[in-house]
């Protein structure tokens, strides 16, 4: 009965495959025989999506060869220029950056950060990413005398200011909790949301979408988001994208921020669950708007059908395009 278990559910439905069946094999083949276009623009149309943000990792071994093989990209994906491995893994990985050129070392000291701005501005016209996107701890402070914050200030911001495109911020992860698990081993921790706001006034040219993975820092994420315009909250990420916590995040934001803010996003790690993901989507959102508005014409300001459709473009497309300057 678990969300998950409801996510697979609704998918097999959605193919018309047995959704009682122990045996996967007759669900196995059909995915097999997919023909890849065909099925995007089945998946698309059952989850009522017209395109997909992605993200994209330029130190990933598997996938920068495609980018720099100069692969045609799929109009229906647009690329989010993925930091976590520059920012969080710099001691495993700053000897990736050499061999295409770059002069950085393991301590990022010299023309590190301008050349990691070297590095960042090239993929950035090779992706033209909608925005840059990070995870971060929950211990994430900013600024301190670390390296990440180094080069968040000295190349990763400047490169958002440079090509007008907002840095994507995903706080409170605590890293393998149980290492056994591997991808899976992660947490949840409460952050210190400090840091986000002294993020926001250094750099007032700057756009952040943010997503907080603790349910304890969401309402401080609203009161920021009233006092920042650069500051967005965007979506209801890994651990709270349930639909009760959902629910009762979006009813204060909505509260809080009027339409002003990103309801949702996916976080779809396979293509199929976009279907489940955003019916649930609408059918956690449609009744807390009906709700809004009933309130709103007691209280002596009756809404038109105009104006619902406004705050729903506004919330489902709108302000993610203003905000990205899409």
């Amino acid at each position: 009965v678990s969300e998950a278990t409801r996510g697979v559910i609704a998918v097999l439905q959605a193919f018309d495959l047995p959704t009682g069946s122990e045996n996967l094999a007759e669900t196995r083949a059909f995915f097999l025989a997919q023909e890849s276009r065909a099925h995007i623009r089945n998946v698309f149309a059952f989850a009522g999506i017209s395109e997909a943000v992605m993200t994209n990792d330029p130190l990933d071994p598997e996938e920068a060869p495609l980018w720099l093989e100069g692969a045609e990209p799929d109009p229906q994906f647009r690329a989010v220029l993925r930091l976590d491995r520059i920012l969080n893994r710099w001691a495993e990985q700053w000897e990736c950056l050499k061999p295409q050129g770059y002069a950085v070392d393991a301590d990022g000291a010299g023309k590190s950060s301008s050349e990691v701005r070297r590095f960042l501005s090239d993929w950035c016209g090779r992706m033209k990413p909608v925005y840059m996107a990070v995870s971060l701890p929950d211990t994430f402070t900013f600024p301190d005398e670390s390296l990440r914050s180094r080069l968040l200030a000295e190349a990763v911001l400047p490169t958002c200011r440079e090509f007008h495109i907002p840095l994507s911020l995903m706080i409170g992860v605590r890293y393998q909790v149980n290492p056994a698990l591997r991808l899976a081993g992660d947490g949840v921790g409460k952050a210190d949301l400090r840091s986000l706001e002294r993020l926001c006034v250094s750099f007032p040219e700057n756009r952040f979408l943010v997503s907080v993975l603790s349910r304890e820092n969401q309402h401080e994420l609203c009161v920021y988001a009233r006092k920042f315009a650069n500051l967005m909250p965007f979506g209801c990420w890994w651990f709270l994208n349930n639909p009760s916590i959902v629910e009762e995040i979006t009813r204060e934001r909505l509260e809080m921020l009027g339409t002003s803010f990103i309801p949702q996003h996916s976080d779809a790690r396979v293509l199929e669950q976009t279907i489940y993901k955003w019916r649930n989507t609408r059918r956690t959102l449609a009744p807390i708007l009906a709700n809004s508005y009933r309130l709103l014409a007691e209280d002596g300001r009756p809404v038109t059908r105009a104006e619902i459709r406004r705050d729903i473009h506004r919330l489902f497309r709108g302000n993610f395009e203003s905000f990205c300057g899409k």
